[in-house]
C-alpha cells in the first residue's frame, strides 16, 4: 500500500511492528475513552469555507520560542520511538531538520541525546519527567544545556504511570520474567523485517538517557519497573524552582487541562504550556484536548505560548487546533506511525509533507493565507448560542449538533 495519510502509515506500522510495540504506540489508558475523544472531538470542529479570496500565496511558517519554523509544529516526545525503526529517534530528527521543524526527544528514548544531537541539525527540544532522584534530573538538565537544546518540555501529568491494558495484553508490561522475554521474542520473529532492521541492526536496545541509572539492566522490563519506582508522586508547583535553578532557556509545561493550572504556569514564569491529556494515556475520562483548549487559550495566550497535542492526524487537524487557540502543536502518533511503517526517516519526511500540503488546502479554502490569520473566525460557530460570535460561549463539541 502506498501511504497517502497518517492513518495509512498506522496500518503499515501495525503490519510491520511486533504487537508489543504497536500497541504501546497506539493504545491509551483503561477503556480508552479519552483516546477516542481526542480524535472524534477534533473531527467535529467544522471549518468555515470562504471563497473568492486571493489565496495564490499561503504561508504555513510560524515562530515558536524565538525560532522561525516552516510549520507551526514540533515532533512530540515519544518513549521507545527508537525501537520503531533502526535508531529511530535519529532518523526522525533528521526528517524534522529537513522539514524545518523542531524535534523533541523523550527522557525515555532509545537513542541518547548525545547521539541524536550529533546526527541531526534539527532544533532540539528535550522532554523531562519528574524523577525522585533530583541528582539524576540535574544531570539530564545539564546534558540538555550542553547539547544546545532550544527548549525544555517538562511533563507534569505523570506523577504515576497510567494503567494501559494493551501493554499488559501484548506482553510489554508486567512480564519481566523469562516467559515475557520469550513472548516478545516470538512476536519479533513473526515480523522479520522489523527483526532484521531493529532487532539485529538497531542495537544497543536500551533507554539511552536512562541507561546511566539502570546500569546493566537496560531491558524493557527493567524500564517499566524503573518508571514505577522513580516517577515522583510528591511533585508540586514548588519543584519548578528546582528546574529553573538549572535550566535558563524556554520552559514548556506539558500536561495542562485546566485554565487554573494554565494561569498558575503563567504566574510562575513558564514560557509555554502544552494543553494535553498525554494522548489519552494517563487519566481516562478527562476532556479531549479540543474541548479543553479554548478556555485555556482565552485565559493565558497573551502571557505565554500555548501548544496542544492529542488526536492530530492531518494538516486539517493542525489548522483546527490553531483556530481553537493554539499557537502550535506537538505531532505525536502520526510521526511514530510513519517512522515504523514508512521506512524510517523517509516515512517521517513524507508525513510532514502531507501535513504541510493539507494545511495549505485548509488555509486556502478558509481564506487564511498565513498562520496569524487562523483564529475562531474560520470556524462554524455554536449554532445554539444566542450570540454566536462571543468566544466564551463557543464549544467545538456543541458546534456539531
Amino acid at each position: 500500500m502506498k501511504a497517502a495519510s497518517a492513518l495509512d502509515y498506522r496500518a503499515l506500522a501495525k503490519r510491520r511492528l511486533p504487537p508489543f510495540l504497536f500497541e504501546y504506540i497506539d493504545g491509551g489508558s483503561y477503556a480508552e475513552v479519552t483516546l477516542r475523544r481526542n480524535i472524534e472531538d477534533l473531527e467535529r470542529v467544522a471549518l468555515r469555507q470562504r471563497v473568492l479570496n486571493d489565496v495564490s500565496k499561503v504561508d504555513t511558517s510560524a515562530t515558536l520560542f524565538g525560532r522561525r519554523c516552516a510549520l507551526p509544529l514540533a515532533l512530540a516526545p515519544i518513549g521507545l520511538a527508537g525501537m520503531n525503526a533502526r535508531r529511530g529517534e535519529v532518523q526522525a530528527a533528521r526528517a524534522a531538520a529537513a522539514a524545518g521543524v523542531p524535534f523533541c526527544l523523550s527522557t525515555v528514548s532509545a537513542c541518547p541525546l548525545e547521539e541524536v544531537a550529533a546526527a541531526s541539525s534539527a532544533p532540539l527540544w528535550f522532554q523531562l519527567y519528574v524523577i525522585r532522584d533530583r541528582g539524576f534530573m540535574r544531570d539530564l538538565l545539564q546534558l540538555a544545556k550542553d547539547h544546545g537544546c532550544d527548549a525544555l518540555v517538562f511533563t507534569v501529568d505523570m506523577p504515576v504511570p497510567g494503567s494501559r491494558y494493551r501493554d499488559y495484553r501484548s506482553g510489554l508490561a508486567g512480564s519481566a520474567d523469562r516467559t515475557g522475554q520469550l513472548r516478545r521474542m516470538w512476536q519479533a520473529m513473526r515480523h522479520p523485517g522489523w527483526a532484521w532492521d531493529v532487532g539485529v541492526h538497531g542495537r544497543p536496545h536500551q533507554l539511552g538517557n536512562v541507561a546511566p541509572v539502570l546500569g546493566k539492566s537496560t531491558g524493557l522490563e527493567d524500564f517499566f519497573a524503573w518508571m514505577r519506582n522513580n516517577f515522583d508522586p510528591t511533585v508540586t508547583w514548588d519543584d519548578l524552582d528546582f528546574v529553573r535553578s538549572i535550566w535558563d532557556g524556554p520552559l514548556i509545561i506539558k500536561g495542562i487541562l485546566d485554565p487554573d493550572d494554565a494561569i498558575k504556569a503563567a504566574e510562575l514564569g513558564a514560557e509555554g504550556i502544552v494543553v494535553s491529556n498525554h494522548g489519552g494515556r494517563q487519566l481516562d475520562g478527562v476532556p479531549s484536548t479540543a474541548e479543553a483548549l479554548p478556555p485555556i487559550a482565552d485565559a493565558v495566550r497573551d502571557r505565554l505560548t500555548v501548544l496542544a497535542d492529542g488526536g492530530i492526524r492531518s494538516g486539517l487537524d493542525v489548522v483546527r487546533m490553531l483556530a481553537l487557540g493554539a499557537s502550535g502543536v506537538l505531532l505525536g502518533r502520526a510521526w511514530a506511525y510513519a517512522l515504523a511503517g514508512g521506512g524510517g526517516e523517509a516515512g517521517v519526511a513524507h508525513v510532514l509533507k502531507l501535513i504541510e500540503a493539507e494545511m495549505g488546502v485548509a488555509m486556502a479554502l478558509t481564506g487564511a493565507t498565513s498562520i496569524d490569520k487562523i483564529d475562531r473566525s474560520i470556524l462554524v460557530q455554536n449554532r445554539g448560542a444566542e450570540r454566536p460570535s462571543e468566544e466564551a460561549s463557543w464549544s467545538p463539541i456543541r458546534s456539531s449538533g
